[in-house]
């Protein structure tokens, strides 16, 4: 993964607004928190690739996908290169953000409490993804 720093897609604000629906926008662009158990992707167990949903990024692959419980599509392994992150001290914390390495849309956090292989829960926000079934 990479520092969360620079992304080779760019849009002005105005072009994300346009882009984006308002809770898309919410979360990818203003670092939002969708409810849990909101995301209708929780349930979607079909094989396919989960791309980011403001610039079409492949970010993870259905079978890396797995039910954490915490109410949030939830995976263990992201596609290489598909990441970027950087530290979230909000809610009087210390979390891994992470964001998609295209255009630098905030997605959700990482934990270090996942499944092996990786030991790691991608807690991703499903406003952020779109589905792709094969």
């Amino acid at each position: 993964m990479q520092s969360a720093e620079h992304f080779p897609v760019h849009k002005t604000d105005g072009e994300w607004r346009q882009a984006l629906s308002a809770e898309q926008y919410r979360v990818l662009r203003r670092h939002g928190t969708e409810q849990a158990g909101s995301s209708e992707l929780i349930g979607e167990h079909r094989r396919g690739v989960f791309h980011c949903a403001g610039c079409g990024a492949a970010l993870f692959d259905s079978q890396v996908k797995f039910d954490s419980g915490t109410g949030w599509p939830s995976f263990f392994q992201a596609r290489d290169g598909a990441l970027a992150t950087r530290e979230d001290r909000s809610l009087l914390m210390k979390r891994t953000e992470v964001h998609c390495a295209r255009c630098g849309g905030h997605l959700g956090h990482v934990f270090p409490d996942g499944p092996e292989p990786t030991g790691l829960r991608y807690c991703i926000n499903g406003a952020a993804l779109k589905f792709a079934p094969e």
